[in-house]
């Protein structure tokens, strides 16, 4: 299922009266503070932010809040397994809802379907719909196939009761805290948020929600006190959503590196890099900003990493540090700007994520949370990591490599 531009239109406009009323942080500074606004994206103030860096952290803090719902539990996710933590995950659901709790799921059906076994995935679902699990597939794969490759719902986003929301990168699946065979370890970030940026990500939800239901929520105010300050970091919440919404993700990363004064740190699967980052990222440079960007030596995808490698190599030799992570497979989406500020979400720095995909990242203003976020990043240098330099693209790239890097940065919109 696609969204046609009106549609979107009616459905955000209609999803405001889930919001509280924000209040925009006074601390912020002005690039910051015009960067929001020039796009109406509200600043949340007093929410409380939990970093979940593993996925056995995540999946345990997640569980635990779960196991508290009273009203609802609302879920969107790009990739669902039907392994242990799948298993895992719908016993809980499947408990709440006989406690009375509704639950809805909503999954990418391209995302899962494609790395599931289809003799056990549907049987599955199956279940857990008997049990009580409102299970709801966004954009179900039929043929001719390929008109469901792009577009594809990669956000992380679950919601209790108004209360708490947790999103980051990590989806419904073992290999966070097992690993796989091709990558070994696989590190990632998430979070859980408490306070009014909560209403945020419900929003999201309910838009997406209605897309694939034609419900529209009717939220029980008793359970909805996601307004209520609970801490002190300001947060924003920007939506990526296909058409009206497209430009947004990537025109806010850009201001927020354009923001960067003296550090800019990058962790990210895939950076690729769109012309919009990109050129924002050269900018940085250019005024002497320290840029650190972290990526993985082993990948998941197999043309990636050789545009990858290319796309550091220039960035290297512009004055980037470019770190190459040796510790598995590095699938977080983070980046901190002087210490002040950070993005933690979904997004990738590619094509797919930044041009297609709906996305959701939090814009955290809050020094502590970022130093937070500053000494793992300082922690993974010191224990897992090896500088890359232009000079060695050639030796870590063969020439057939580097002649498909150079292939696919022409084309790398479409990975």
């Amino acid at each position: 299922m696609r969204f046609k531009g009106f549609q979107v239109f009616l459905l955000v406009l209609m999803g405001q009266v889930l919001l509280a009323f924000p209040v925009k942080s006074q601390d912020l500074d002005e690039i910051s503070h015009q960067m929001l606004d020039d796009f109406g994206i509200p600043v949340y103030e007093g929410n409380r932010i939990t970093l979940l860096p593993s996925g056995r952290e995540k999946f345990d803090d997640m569980f635990a809040y779960l196991r508290k719902a009273e009203s609802y539990i609302h879920l969107e996710y790009f990739k669902l397994k039907d392994d242990s933590i799948g298993h895992a995950l719908f016993e809980i659901l499947a408990e709440k809802a006989r406690q009375g709790v509704r639950v809805r799921f909503v999954f990418d059906s391209y995302a899962s379907r494609s790395f599931t076994d289809k003799n056990t995935f549907d049987p599955f679902l199956d279940s857990a719909r008997t049990a009580g699990i409102d299970v709801r597939e966004f954009d179900k794969v039929k043929f001719p196939y390929i008109n469901h490759a792009y577009h594809r719902d990669h956000r992380k986003i679950v919601v209790i009761d108004g209360k708490y929301a947790y999103t980051g990168g990590m989806n419904v699946a073992d290999y966070y805290i097992h690993g796989t065979e091709k990558v070994g370890g696989w590190r990632d970030m998430h979070m859980r948020v408490e306070g009014p940026s909560v209403a945020a990500f419900e929003h999201i939800f309910a838009v997406m929600w209605y897309a694939v239901s034609g419900e529209v929520l009717d939220l029980d105010p008793r359970y909805h006190v996601s307004s209520e300050p609970v801490g002190e970091s300001p947060v924003a919440v920007v939506d990526r959503y296909p058409y009206e919404g497209s430009y947004q993700m990537r025109k806010t990363l850009a201001r927020a590196i354009d923001a960067a004064q003296n550090d800019i740190q990058i962790v990210n699967p895939y950076p690729t890099n769109v012309r919009t980052v990109r050129r924002a990222l050269k900018r940085a440079l250019k005024r002497g900003v320290n840029v650190q960007i972290m990526v993985s030596t082993k990948f998941d995808t197999n043309i990636t990493p050789d545009i990858v490698g290319l796309e550091m190599k220039k960035l290297a030799r512009r004055g980037a540090t470019v770190w190459y992570y040796d510790g598995g497979f590095h699938h977080s989406k983070v980046m901190t700007i002087d210490h002040r500020f950070c993005s933690v979400g979904t997004t990738n720095l590619d094509g797919r994520s930044l041009l297609y995909d709906y996305e959701v990242n939090a814009f955290i203003y809050d020094p502590s949370v970022t130093h937070e976020l500053e000494e793992i990043f300082q922690r993974d240098v010191t224990n897992n990591c090896q500088v890359y330099t232009s000079a060695d693209w050639k030796k870590r790239f063969s020439l057939k490599h580097r002649f498909i890097g150079r292939i696919g940065s022409v084309v790398k919109t479409f990975f």
